[in-house]
């Protein structure tokens, strides 16, 4: 029976197919940090202790290695081994900064590829960036002018935030200070939901290509008097609801770490 593809299988293969496309491989990287990835692990863990990653010491370098479901770890090491399913997000945070690259599905898939430590260093610092919090009031608000790629990023990332906010308006906006942009508000946000939400925001900017773009983010109630004003000029995102929330400038510069030219897979 073979078996369907998954969102990575189909991430890796468009990314394959169209080596020199950039956003197609930032695409990519969304998929790896939204997946759920099982992690070999060295041992059980002790309760209450972390999980450790089993390392192995490669010509790529020392490497833990996870895939993105059971059967795939169970296919590769031809026995039952100790696991942890996490995010991938959590996974790179966990890895980033220690010289650990990430081998995924490797020889079990067609998504099968090796991410090195500098690859894990430039996304845990990408996933770091979120956009500015708001300041002041906008002294004006007119429909989005945003690319057609930055929107759809936008409505990905805010259809995997069910239950976090009502709804979100984006507007473009201008300040006292003669500063112009665009401005996001989440309506009716879940108390403590706020950092995840913008994390998140951060996340569908870069991984849109479109990493230039000035978004600043807004959390408001139903009935506050700037909700009544975007709703004349915004679009309008509205939030599945129900589910419970998904948790989670950049810094110094390393190699590979310019969004449009991510490191390539080797």
């Amino acid at each position: 029976m073979t078996e369907d593809p998954t969102p990575l299988d189909r991430a890796h293969a468009a990314m394959e197919a169209a080596p020199e496309d950039a956003t197609l491989r930032l695409r990519f990287y969304e998929a790896l940090v939204e997946a759920e990835l099982i992690l070999w692990l060295a041992a059980d863990p002790a309760p209450g202790a972390d999980p450790a990653p089993a390392l192995f010491d490669t010509e790529d370098g020392r490497l833990a290695l996870s895939f993105d479901n059971e059967a795939r770890l169970a296919a590769f090491t031809g026995a039952p081994a100790p696991y942890a399913a996490l995010p991938g997000r959590a996974l790179v945070q966990m890895l980033a900064g220690q010289g650990i690259g990430l081998g995924l599905n490797l020889g079990v898939a067609p998504s099968s590829f090796l991410l090195g430590a500098e690859a894990i260093d430039w996304l845990a610092e990408t996933l770091a960036v979120a956009p500015e919090p708001m300041q002041s009031r906008p002294v004006h608000l007119a429909p989005p002018r945003l690319p057609p790629e930055v929107i759809a990023a936008l409505d990905r990332k805010l259809a995997r935030a069910a239950g976090l906010a009502s709804h979100a308006l984006l507007a473009e906006a201008r300040w006292s200070d003669g500063r112009e942009g665009h401005l996001l508000a989440l309506v009716g946000a879940v108390a403590g939901a706020e950092q995840a939400l913008a994390q998140a925001l951060g996340e569908a900017l870069i991984f849109s290509g479109q990493e230039a773009t000035v978004l600043d983010v807004a959390f408001l109630a139903e009935n506050d008097a700037l909700t009544g004003r975007l709703a004349g000029q915004a679009l309008r995102f509205d939030l599945p609801s129900g589910a419970q929330p998904e948790t989670d400038a950049p810094g110094p510069q390393p190699p590979g770490s310019d969004p449009n030219r991510p490191p390539r897979l080797r």
